[in-house]
């Protein structure tokens, strides 16, 4: 496994001319993270998992009328939702009728809510989350939530702004070329690797994960 020294030495080969700390992600601080309404929170992960799919800009151009026909995504309203409340979206020409994805509000909504009882809030849960068990994070969201796996979750948690490294095809080439896997991980085992392997260029540097992820991503790809 290559150092991050390394990694940001060949990143910065593959984007000559370009200003790279520029084009690197930054993620909120806990204490950031931890103020954002859970009602925001609960917009992104549906806006997340509506765009799966999907052009980005036709959900994004749609998510304002999403906003009214979800009580502006307030989880306590949205738990309290009944079936056939849920049944009417449907009928909502203005937003997208996907029935699978409209059910996990309610559901997405009924998980912000019962860790916010214990926690204070579901942004306050994320922040504290430790970031060199991220991993276990996506598991987490994959389980309780609704539509959360794959890269979902990980995805999400970027769009909130929550420090997390995401296994784009870019990043699963270069961890292949750093040794790290020999096959994209999806078991828990593979996954392991990966956060270790993250860990450490994260004591040699200091930076965010999401910040190695896109370095990482930048190494392959001429």
């Amino acid at each position: 496994m290559k150092s991050f020294k390394w990694i940001y030495e060949h990143a910065q080969t593959h984007k000559t001319g370009e200003d790279i700390e520029e084009l690197l992600p930054q993620p909120l601080t806990r204490e950031q993270l931890a103020a954002v309404p859970d009602d925001r929170i609960l917009s992104d992960m549906m806006r997340r998992v509506f765009r799966a799919g999907l052009k980005h800009s036709l959900v994004d151009g749609k998510w304002p009328e999403f906003e009214k026909a979800f009580f502006g995504f307030d989880p306590e309203k949205i738990s309290l939702m009944s079936d056939e409340q849920l049944e009417n979206m449907m009928q909502n020409d203005k937003i997208i009728r996907h029935w699978g994805k409209i059910k996990a509000v309610r559901a997405n909504a009924f998980m912000i809510s019962s860790i916010a009882e214990k926690e204070g809030s579901f942004a306050h849960f994320l922040a504290q989350w430790p970031e060199d068990d991220v991993i276990s994070l996506w598991a987490f969201l994959k389980k309780e939530g609704s539509q959360l796996g794959g890269n979902s979750g990980p995805y999400f948690l970027r769009m909130v702004g929550k420090d997390t490294f995401i296994l784009t095809d870019d990043v699963v080439a270069a961890l292949k070329a750093q040794g790290v896997i020999d096959k994209k991980p999806t078991a828990k085992r593979d996954l392991q690797k990966v956060q270790e392997a993250f860990n450490q260029w994260q004591a040699e540097s200091g930076r965010p994960l999401s910040q190695i992820s896109r370095l990482l991503s930048y190494t392959v790809g001429w």
